[in-house]
Order: structure tokens, then sequence, then C-alpha cells
């Protein structure tokens, strides 16, 4: 637009003042950028940039698969591919689009248009040849294009260009991620012809666009996403407003075959499903079937695991708080936070929690118990780690956009000091520091404060980066400790009876030394020890014989040392005194206190090293 302006300026005299000019210019540039308003707001950044003259190349990576709505002139919507919204609406103007992947080469994409596609079969035939000539290798596909380019700038006549876009679907194949040593070839000579497309001036200036559409953008070569001349643009999955639309072009307005739904509550309850999956879902109702809540719930859930690759397994909460024993502070303050959360007041929510103490205390059983007292779904977030190049960080990326889409949702990660790693490269080429702040960086987004709520479960929390910890993220700190009572761990024997549908009798549990120190693992082991003895002496409920067999048998599996440097670092991690039991209240507030647990800390930690 500048050079224009300066040819402007040197033709005063003929071409008036340069006031006119100017606003010419100015209301041609910004009429060409006006989108419709129902456009979805990735293609109106795309646009955006497109006219501001910032980009002609994106990369178009996330839902790339999944249909988008585009409402009829008859009020009626209709859902096209991503190739195909692209070609028929963000291009629709446009004289030729061309789409190109690697398995079916090089076709004019003009949507069900047949005059529009024979106008661009008559304009492209004279250049490169007939579509029936069309090569296949990426080199030649690539070779003719530039053809197609050079052609369009060196004409004189700038009126009657026709305007080219071209569309790389599985772009990942073209130009995937790779290390400096591997670019020497065929795949960093197109790497470098994309570039030089993305740099050239005189194509930025002339109506030429390059989407490449990949699934995960960490599978596309850096050196290209990460080129200040090329836009990365994430297409999300569909708004509960498509989603609704889908619903409503599936049933037609026959309400009945919803069953225990209707169109508003199905497509809120939908989040997370593509309409790909959703329209999985409503598959019997097309049939003629009624759609149940139950078949619901099992194809939603199946549906969001496979769209992760089995990166996230869905818990179904059977508990709530309720049936948890002891930790009464920590209790109340998740009651209030679940409350708040189920009635909307998110501001009021943490970000996320940390739960910590020694092994066998209960920390995931707690988790599933807060989230069953909200009644929100709850992942537990699977190893996504991967030996190949780029495919951790995909995996990752997955999954993330995956919870942003089905918030409000419990997200737990056990054995986070393990699982998130830190910022230190490790020898992995940087993929555990980028993991990390991929992580990190979702954690302390504040605009899903309530909405993805994180639960890091681990008995070393010393281990865990403080990045991680601090307020804003994990920032409720609550220590999980053993049953400190007689009649603590009385209520934990009926509570895992309960949980494991063992039937006790009334006066089962017998007298039980506190002093023995036994986690609620170890007590579901001695009730489902005395379970066994039960059945051998064919008895339909177990008996405080049984019982007191295996409690005596029992041998716990952690102790000494490192039981007492998981309970010392839980107590140091606390967040709130109150969360404390009273003998480690007591210990925190002497003079020097958490100094003298520190001291104690760092001598395990040597003696263990030894």
């Amino acid at each position: 637009m500048l050079d224009r302006l300066v040819c402007c300026v040197v033709n005063l005299e003929t071409l008036g003042s340069v006031r006119d000019i100017v606003r010419d210019i100015m209301t041609e540039h910004t009429s060409s950028a006006r989108t419709p308003d129902w456009f979805p707001d990735w293609a109106k950044h795309l646009a955006e940039l497109y006219f501001s003259g910032t980009t002609c190349v994106f990369v178009l990576h996330g839902n790339v698969h999944d249909l988008i709505r585009c409402p009829g002139p008859d009020g009626e919507d209709t859902f096209v591919t991503l190739q195909d919204f692209l070609a028929s609406q963000v291009f629709g103007n446009w004289g030729v689009v061309i789409n190109y992947d690697l398995g079916s080469g090089m076709r004019l994409q003009a949507g069900n248009n047949s005059e529009r596609l024979q106008k661009m079969v008559t304009h492209v035939s004279p250049r490169i040849g007939d579509p029936g000539t069309w090569p296949r290798s990426p080199d030649k596909v690539l070779d003719q294009l530039e053809r197609l380019i050079q052609h369009s700038l060196l004409r004189d006549d700038k009126a009657n260009r026709e305007e080219l876009a071209v569309l790389f679907p599985y772009a990942q194949y073209l130009v995937p991620a790779a290390e400096m040593s591997s670019l020497s070839g065929a795949t960093g000579a197109r790497l470098v012809r994309l570039l030089s497309w993305a740099q050239n001036p005189y194509i930025k200036r002339t109506q030429m666009a390059f989407c490449l559409v990949a699934d995960k953008l960490s599978e596309v070569n850096d050196r290209l996403v990460t080129n200040p001349h090329v836009a990365s643009i994430e297409v999300p999955l569909p708004t509960e407003q498509d989603r609704l639309a889908f619903v409503k072009s599936v049933t037609k307005g026959r309400q009945d075959s919803l069953g225990d739904f209707t169109e508003e509550s199905l497509a809120r309850l939908a989040s997370g499903l593509n309409l790909i999956n959703l329209n999985t879902v409503l598959s019997g109702v097309k049939s003629g079937g009624q759609l149940q809540s139950e078949r619901f719930k099992r194809l939603k859930k199946t549906a969001i695991e496979r769209e992760c690759h089995g990166l996230v397994e869905f818990i179904e909460p059977q508990h709530t708080l309720d049936l948890v024993v002891g930790h009464q502070a920590a209790k109340s303050r998740l009651r209030d936070d679940a409350r708040w959360v189920g009635e909307g007041q998110l501001d009021a929510a943490p970000m996320g929690y940390l739960f910590c103490g020694p092994v066998g205390t209960g920390k995931s059983f707690l988790a599933e118990c807060y989230a069953g007292s909200i009644g929100i779904p709850c992942v537990k977030l699977r190893n996504f780690r991967s030996k190949y190049v780029g495919e951790t960080e995909g995996n990752l990326q997955q999954v993330l956009t995956v919870l942003r889409s089905l918030g409000p949702i419990v997200v737990m990660i056990d054995e986070a000091d393990a699982m998130l790693g830190d910022r230190r490269s490790s020898g992995d080429s940087g993929t555990s520091g980028r993991v990390f702040s991929m992580i990190a960086s979702q954690m302390g987004d504040t605009r899903y404060r309530g909405k993805i709520i994180w639960m890091l479960l681990t008995c070393r929390p010393d281990l865990l980066p403080i990045d991680l910890k601090r307020q804003g993220r994990a920032e409720v700190h609550i220590p999980l400790f053993y049953p400190q009572a007689e009649e603590e761990m009385r209520e934990m024997f009926r509570v895992m009876a309960r949980k494991n549908d063992v039937p006790l009798a009334e006066d089962a549990v017998p007298d039980i030394d506190a002093a023995r120190s036994l986690s609620g693992a170890d007590i579901e082991s001695v009730v489902l020890a005395a379970r066994r003895a039960a059945l051998t002496a064919g008895k339909e409920a177990v008996e405080q014989e049984e019982l007191q067999v295996a409690l005596d048998t029992f041998i716990p599996s952690a102790q000494g040392l490192e039981k007492e440097l998981q309970e010392l670092v839980a107590v140091l991690e606390c967040t709130d005194r109150e969360f404390l039991t009273d003998d480690w209240r007591n210990e925190v507030a002497q003079p020097n206190g958490r100094a003298r647990l520190q001291e104690r800390t760092t001598a395990i930690r040597q003696i263990l090293e030894m």
C-alpha cells in the first residue's frame, strides 16, 4: 500500500490531491477486509491479518478435520469441511483456489459451483497445462505454483489479475518438524520456497494467500511456524451456538427424538465434542430412535478419549466429600469451593490444588470426591510423552484444546512431580522444557479460573518446580495425613468397607492402637484381607475375628525415613495452618519451627542419598 501511495504522489498532477488518493486507498482496503458477522472468530482473524498486509501465509491447526457451519440464505444451516469453507467462503470471490496434498495431488477447489470451477480451469490451463497433466510430486507442484505466481506478478494489468489461494491439507507431511541436519534435501527446499513466498513484499501486495492445514502445530517445521511473516491460527472446537445449530439440523424439529434432552441442553452438555463426533452421538436419532442419557454419556466419553488419542481417562466420581474421613479443615474448604463453582461464582474458586502427603493417604480419592461434590466431569491425565520429534508437544496441545472446551472440569495429574517435569531439557532436545511451559501457561491462564480445576497429586511436592506451586496456579496446598485417633481409624474401616461393598458386622471393628500409623490404603488392604477370610469361612459378613487376624498379620509397606520425609515436605508445603493436625500445628508455631523441619528434611535427604 505504501508503494501505491508513493506512485500516486509522483503522479499528483494527473491523479488529484494526496488527501483524495489516501482516502480512496484506505476505503478500498477497509471494504476488502469486511467479513460476515457469522464467520467464526478464527476466520475473522485470518481476514484481518491478510488485509492488514501482515502476512499471506497461514498455518491452520487444531480442529481442522471438523465441519464448519455456514448459514444459508433461506435460514437453513449447512455444514462443510474446512477446505470447502475456505474455498467457498473465505476465498469465495477469488479467481483461483488450488488444493494440494500428497495423497490426492493438485486440484482446483470451487465447492459445488461448477461454473466457477470451469472459470478456474480456463484461467489456469494456459499457464500450467490441463488438470489431467498436473504432477503429484510436491517439488514439481511447487514449481507449477511458482509459475502461476510469477505470471500474476508480472502482469501489467493489475485490475485483471486473478486472485490465487492455495490450500495445503496435511501440511505436516509437506514441511515436517525436523532437525536442521535433515533439511538439506527436498524438505529444506520446500521450506525455503514457502518462506520466500511469505517474505515476498510483492506477493503481499497482490491477492495471494497460502493456507497450510495440520492437526498439530508441533508437527509442522518450527522454522516456518515461528517465522514473523507466517501466522499460526488455531481452529477451536465448535461453540455451543454451533452445536445447537447442528443438533437442530439433525433433529429437524423432532424434539421427542432427543429423549431425556432438549436441543439446548444437549448442545450445552456436548461441550468437548466436535461436530463429527456429535454426529456419531446423534446417529440413532437420524434413524428414528431416541437419545438416552446413559448412551449419550458413554458415547461422549468414548469420543473424547479417542479425540485425545487415549491420553486422558474419564473418571465418573461415585462418592462425595461426605465419605472422606478426617481432614475437617480441608473438607470445609473444598466444600465451599465446590459450592461456589456450582453456583457460577468462578472468581472465588482457586486455579488449582496441590494434594500432598505420604503414600496411601487418599490423595486420588479426595480429588475424586471433590469432583463428585461439584457434579462435574473428572479426567486423569495419562502419560503423553512420545519418543518421536514434536509428538509429545502435539499430544499435550490436543489434550489442552479439548480441556478448554470441556470446562468446568477437574484435571487430576497423579505423580505430578514425575509427569510434569521442569524447565530443564534433560538431554531431550528441549521437549521437557516446552511441555513444562505449555502446562504452566495453561494453569496460569485466569480466563479458565473455575473452568479447568487442576489437581496435582504427589507424595514429594518438594520435587515440583515452584512455578507450578505458586499463587495463581496450584495455589491451595492441602497436606494429608494418616488417621490420628482411634475413633478416626475405626471410621476409616467402616468407610473402606462401604467403598468396596464389604458387609461388616455391627461390632466387627476391633480396638485399634492409633500409634500403628496405618494409612487409608493400609486399612483398605486389611478390610479386603478380612473379606477373603470371611468368604473362606463361608460367612456373608466380616466379623471381628477376621478383621482382628487381618490387622495383626498386616505389615505396612511405607515406613521409616521415606514416610517421615514425605510427611515433612507435606507440612512445609501447606498454605493454611488449619489443614495441619494439632501436633504439626504446634510444631510449626514454635520459634524457628519451620526452620527445624527444613533441617530435618535436609538431613533425611542426605541419609537416603547415601
